[in-house]
């Protein structure tokens, strides 16, 4: 043994003594050193200390190679951690302290891998407890015991020396030991062969065998018996190396052969036939099943369960080509344009640049297919060729895509347009960054053509959707109706990634452009437009949108409508003064210009009174015309009296002029997009109602002028029989009461129209207006002023029961003028023939005064004439009284039905109606009974 050997081997007796704290053995040269640093050694027993000594040599004989990577933290977690598990809390805290200082230890001198001595111990503490555990179970046998159960490699002991034929007492070494302690060129490889010890083996024998097992590198050799190596050898030695005899190739040798038995087809042949089957061509031996749905191999090939089932997985890639392959061919082929659209065009682009990107893989996988496959010792670890474990590798992402895209495909094949984009955004909400990327790509190329429309809607107002693919529906109607009904959003159509209220924006936006183009033939909307886009940073030019771009996309049309309605509504008020033409409404068809109305109603009442069928419309026309130019409404533009005309409506047979008559207002375009026929026919029936309520105000006021000269002269009541007298007096109090109570109903309900309703609701228009920022808050507001006044007018669907029984009312009103008329005429009647009669009846009584005295007495100047005229005088006032007392009852009877209703309506403006007519409580105490008695 030279002196390198014996200091290697000194070096390990050191170790071994220091870890037992004992004093080495007295040939050793250091003893009296170890003594120094130990002054109390416990000496071991000779076999103990051998045992010790061949664990060590054990240890350094490993070629066990880490299987986790080197992490210095986690190591020392895993060992802290794993001492807490096992009760021993203090021997972790001295451990993390140990280490903390043995961390520190750095330069010259110290260890440089630490990791490696942290492994090192645990490696040897678990296989400590592997071989404690095994001790009290099985005995080890040798090397192939502890290598199967996890540790350490074993040295041949005694007992098993008699299985290899070895002498008992000859020392025994059975490893090969290779160490690499260091990465720096400072040190060397140390190999060497270290046996086991035998108990008692002697220091010098064991000198002997360290001399005897130098080998470095990967130099193999076996020696037997004492002579073949050298002198100096008592015995025989076992040195087995990395590979001796090549082992390993006869063990892959062996292996192929035992392959191409067990398989009638070589691995070659099914990458090359699975490479086919991915680009949807059937291969030799792999061949797609229509009855399987997917490709597979004959059930008569001879090939091992697990190839078959591994070719099947990767062929799955195959089935998907397939699917996602006959789709593009179906939809750019067979379909018509119009079932597939932009859409779907570009769909089946973005997957054809998908495929493109899978045959250049497969291209590449194919180039390394044509290389065999090695064996074992001929690089099977490395090298340019392809295996199925390999395909496995490499069709880990394409199948992944390829699974996604079938899955669109499937879900898209009744989809189109925006439809279809939305389907595909819901595969877009993925955790994988992978499939999130993916799909991002692909929805760009998809939603393209969609993007492009919304830009051209929105900046443009071009609706370019030949295929039916957008949210926004247009149809042919006429320019009145093109803002209301020319364009709606289809819901069908509307993808996920755009949300209700940013739809209902952009298609505002659109019908702004195209109702200042058709309807207001105005250009200004295409600076307005510009404008937007450059305040948010973009262009007006194709493709500045797309995908993923959902906020500048809501960031142009919020600007770009709020420009362009800001530009229309100044046109509506300033251009075509909107809010003047609706004054005027207000002024002439909701009767709010006073003076207008009552000269209007002064010249056509005569003719109103005639039956409707013998009216002239134009006669009516130059009565409207003389009305306009002989009140203030002459002073109005000429084009707002220009839009003032009269309108008879549909008449019945019996109707009078009153009932047909009317006035409309031609609105004209673009205002009459707001003023709509319907709207005017609404504004329309307001007017009859305010028209029947002003005839009806108007027939009071003329019954009222009959009744206010003071027709029944003292003088004719003296001449009046008594009875005769009475009559009339009660007759005419009737009329008066029954006049007080009618004129209180139609001021009060006049009053409460014309400034409750009419002015209320134009004054919250008006603030309406000023606050609208587009033509859809504009035509809201008008909307909600006009339903306020029906509503208010009972006019509405919830007043229904109590306008009818208002126009009943103003009907007996109407029967109640008519009569008042009847008696005031036969009293100026009866005053004319009695005055008269009374005259005749002096000059009769002067020319007989002298003849006959006894006539003169008093009543005598009544003649049989005369008695006959106050008979018929009383009969008249009779039956006027009791016509006026029926009158009297059904007003008071349906007066008080409509009174009753006023309080469970459910606009709050009725019950300030119902506190006007019965302020006083009088409805409220009088009951029905008592009002029929007053009369």
């Amino acid at each position: 043994m030279d002196d390198g050997d014996r200091r290697a081997l000194d070096l390990v007796k050191e170790l071994v003594h220091r870890l037992l704290s004992t004093s080495p053995p007295p040939s050793t040269a250091d003893s009296h050193q170890s003594t120094i640093l130990n002054p109390n050694p416990v000496i071991p027993s000779d076999q103990q200390y051998h045992q010790a000594l061949r664990y060590a040599i054990r240890i350094l004989s490993s070629r066990m190679t880490p299987s986790i990577a080197a992490d210095e933290s986690a190591m020392v977690e895993s060992i802290k951690r794993r001492l807490a598990t096992q009760g021993k809390s203090s021997d972790a805290l001295t451990f993390a302290d140990v280490y903390t200082k043995f961390s520190l230890k750095t330069g010259q001198g110290s260890v440089r891998n630490k990791w490696a001595v942290l492994y090192l111990l645990k490696t040897v503490s678990e296989d400590r407890k592997i071989q404690k555990h095994q001790s009290t179970s099985v005995a080890p046998n040798g090397f192939l015991s502890s290598a199967l159960s996890g540790g350490l490699p074993e040295l041949v002991g005694s007992e098993s020396n008699r299985n290899f034929g070895l002498r008992n007492d000859s020392p025994k070494v059975l490893n090969n030991v290779q160490g690499n302690m260091d990465n720096s060129k400072d040190y060397r490889g140390l190999v060497g062969k270290l046996g086991k010890m035998e108990k008692g083996y002697s220091d010098r024998s064991l000198n002997d065998d360290f001399q005897s097992l130098n080998c470095v590198g990967d130099n193999s050799r076996v020696l037997r018996g004492k002579g073949e190596v050298g002198k100096g050898w008592s015995g025989g030695v076992l040195m087995v190396s990395k590979d001796p005899e090549n082992l390993r190739d006869m063990a892959y040798k062996e292996f192929v052969n035992l392959s191409k038995e067990e398989n009638e087809v070589s691995e070659d042949v099914l990458v090359r036939d699975v490479l086919y089957a991915c680009q949807g061509i059937d291969g030799k031996y792999v061949k797609y099943d229509k009855n399987e749905d997917g490709y597979v191999l004959p059930d008569w090939m001879k090939i091992p369960r697990a190839t078959r089932s591994v070719v099947r997985k990767l062929c799955e890639l195959g089935w998907l080509f397939r699917k996602v392959k006959g789709y593009i061919s179906d939809s750019m082929n067979q379909f018509p344009a119009q079932d597939v659209g932009t859409v779907g065009q570009a769909f089946c682009a973005a997957l054809q640049d998908e495929l493109s990107e899978y045959y250049k893989l497969l291209a590449v996988l194919e180039g390394q297919a044509m290389n065999p496959i090695p064996l074992g010792s001929e690089g099977a670890c490395s090298g340019n060729y392809m295996s199925l474990r390999r395909l496995t590798v490499w069709f880990a992402e394409p199948i992944v895509k390829m699974r996604l895209m079938a899955v669109l495909v499937d879900n898209c094949k009744s989809l189109k347009g925006g439809a279809m984009a939305g389907a595909i955004h819901m595969h877009a909400q993925h955790g994988d960054p992978l499939v999130n990327d993916f799909m991002k790509r692909l929805l760009r190329r998809v939603c393209s053509p969609l993007f492009e429309m919304v830009r051209r809607w929105v900046l443009e107002g071009e609706l370019e959707d030949i295929f039916a693919e957008f949210f926004i529906v247009s149809q042919p109607v006429k320019d009145e109706s093109l803002w209301r009904e020319g364009y709606r959003l289809h819901a069908a159509m509307l993808p996920a990634f755009i949300s209700q209220s940013l739809a209902k924006q952009i298609l505002r936006t659109g019908k702004s452009i195209n109702f200042l183009r058709v309807c207001c033939d105005d250009r200004g909307w295409a600076d307005a437009a510009t404008e937007a886009a450059a305040a948010v940073g973009t262009t007006t030019t194709r493709g500045s949108l797309g995908y993923g771009e959902t906020d500048a996309l809501e960031s142009l049309v919020t600007e770009a409508a709020k420009r362009i309605d800001k530009h229309l509504l100044e046109l509506m008020h300033k251009r075509y003064k909107f809010k003047e033409h609706c004054l005027a409404i207000k002024r002439y068809l909701l009767l709010g210009q006073g003076d207008f109305v009552q000269y209007l109603m002064d010249i056509v009442g005569p003719e109103l009174s005639e039956p409707a069928n013998t009216i002239s419309s134009f006669k009516l026309a130059t009565l409207l015309e003389s009305a306009i130019t002989s009140s203030n409404a002459q002073y109005d533009g000429c084009d707002i009296r220009a839009r003032l005309r009269v309108k008879m409506m549909p008449h019945k047979t019996g109707d009078r002029g009153w009932d047909v008559f009317s006035l409309e207002y031609d609105a004209g375009v673009p205002l009459n997009t707001i003023f709509t026929e319907s709207v005017m026919t609404r504004y329309i029936r307001v007017f009859n109602f305010l028209w029947k309520l002003r005839r009806v105000e108007h027939a009071l006021t003329g019954t009222w002028k009959t009744m206010k000269p003071n027709c029944i002269t003292s003088h004719f009541f003296s001449k009046l029989p008594q009875a005769v007298k009475l009559q009339l007096i009660l007759t005419s109090r009737k009329c008066q009461v029954l006049w007080d109570e009618m004129n209180h109903f139609v001021s009060n309900l006049q009053y409460y129209i014309m400034f409750e309703v009419l002015e209320v609701s134009w004054s919250n228009l008006v603030k309406e207006m000023e606050l609208s920022k587009d033509l859809d808050d504009l035509l809201a507001a008008h909307e909600k002023y006009l339903f306020a006044i029906l509503e208010k007018s009972l006019l509405g669907e919830r007043s229904q029961e109590l306008n009818k029984t208002l126009f009943v009312l103003f009907d007996l009103i109407l029967r109640f003028r008519s009569l008042a008329d009847r008696l005031y005429e036969g009293i100026n009647e009866l005053q004319s023939r009695t005055s008269d009669t009374s005259i005749n009846s002096r000059d009769k009584v002067k020319s007989q005064g002298k003849s006959n005295d006894k006539t003169s007495e008093p009543g005598s100047w009544l003649g049989e004439g005369r008695k006959a005229l106050t008979q018929r005088a009383g009969e008249f006032l009779k039956n006027m009284g009791n016509d006026m007392d029926v009158i009297g009852k059904d007003y008071t009877t349906i007066f008080e039905g409509f009174i009753s209703q006023l309080p469970v309506q459910q606009h709050i403006d009725l019950k300030f109606l119902m506190f006007r007519l019965n302020f006083t409580e009088f409805y409220s105490q009088i009951q029905p009974i008592t009002r029929g008695k007053l009369f």
